[in-house]
């Protein structure tokens, strides 16, 4: 073909559709009408010659065709991006943006305290912060729709050769008891005083509490012996929890710095064991790196970890962006 069959404009909406699943809230959420929506869709297959949707469920659902568009459809645009912030560098930090992925907790706790320090320092970039699951995050990260990001859990095998993976920092798990509780007087416990416990945590297939049963396992605590008397789906959900008497749990400290300063929550230590998983840095060798990520990870990474970091292993180079890496779902 001569022309391009599509425009980007196109591919956009294509996008939203499949992720929106209708073209009523694809409109919506790219503020156009729907019937400019429905227009697109049908000049694309027009210019094509292939159906991209079936119409006859109540959902929005491509076709195998579709499929194919939307995945090169997604490098394309992502490429686009680059290119876009790739030209916004040369401006040297005067514009531009970042782009930061996280694991729940650190996202939560940890890097809003971070970006709040690159703000004062670079008031004119823009900065995104992005928090989803480890696995999520990572394949963000692969796609170039991350610059950098911080996570708590493994990188999925299939993720492993194409990231660079830095460890960065411990991240300790604490346990924390109501302020009335018979042990909140004491420093710390023996940990056969933890069976004695009823705990709160985070659902069983959570990263964070996989992460928690392991070190425990090696520490010589067996998870499986720990009372759960509830099991909830977010850190300040289980400090609301503990801080009601419901019980005890296990968060990262990061996460209960203003409860132990404002004496709502008491810390107690495990006579001779210390919880705690190594935080990682990841980013991908083969995409663009803005001055925007790697000011931040040289300016601002190093001054929240006690880790021995060395920017300089993770900005080694800068390589030009590839498009071959395809998320599985």
């Amino acid at each position: 073909m001569s022309d391009l069959p599509f425009t980007l404009d196109q591919l956009r909406i294509l996008k939203a559709i499949a992720a929106e699943g209708s073209f009523k809230r694809a409109a919506d959420s790219l503020y156009v009408s729907q019937p400019a929506v429905s227009l697109q869709v049908q000049n694309l297959e027009r210019q094509l010659d292939v159906p991209l949707f079936d119409r006859g469920g109540r959902r929005a659902q491509l076709t195998e065709a579709g499929h194919l568009l939307l995945s090169y459809g997604e490098k394309i645009i992502t490429l686009c991006q680059e290119t876009c912030r790739a030209i916004e560098d040369l401006q040297n930090l005067q514009g531009g943006s970042l782009i930061v992925g996280a694991s729940q907790t650190t996202g939560t706790y940890l890097l809003p305290r971070m970006i709040g320090v690159f703000r004062q320092k670079y008031p004119d970039v823009s900065v995104q912060l992005h928090v989803h699951s480890t696995r999520r995050t990572a394949w963000s990260v692969a796609n170039g729709q991350v610059d950098l990001a911080i996570i708590g859990g493994e990188v999925p095998a299939e993720l492993q050769e194409s990231l660079d993976i830095l460890p960065y920092a411990e991240d300790e798990f604490a346990l924390i008891l109501p302020t009335n509780h018979s042990f909140a007087q004491m420093k710390s416990i023996p940990k056969e005083d933890l069976y004695k416990l009823q705990f709160i945590s985070l659902d069983s297939q959570s990263t964070i509490r996989k992460a928690i049963d392991r070190v425990l396992t090696r520490c010589g605590i067996d998870p499986n012996r720990l009372k759960i008397e509830m099991e909830l789906n977010s850190i300040e959900a289980i400090k609301n929890a503990v801080q009601a008497g419901l019980g005890a749990a296990f968060v990262s400290s990061s996460a209960i710095e203003r409860e132990i300063e404002n004496g709502t929550l008491r810390r107690v230590y495990i006579d001779g064991v210390a919880i705690d998983r190594m935080l990682s840095v990841i980013v991908n060798p083969n995409r663009y790196r803005s001055k925007a990520a790697e000011a931040f990870a040289q300016e601002i990474l190093p001054d929240f970890t006690t880790y021995a970091w060395d920017a300089g292993k993770l900005f080694s180079k800068r390589v030009k962006p590839e498009i071959d890496i395809d998320e599985d779902g």
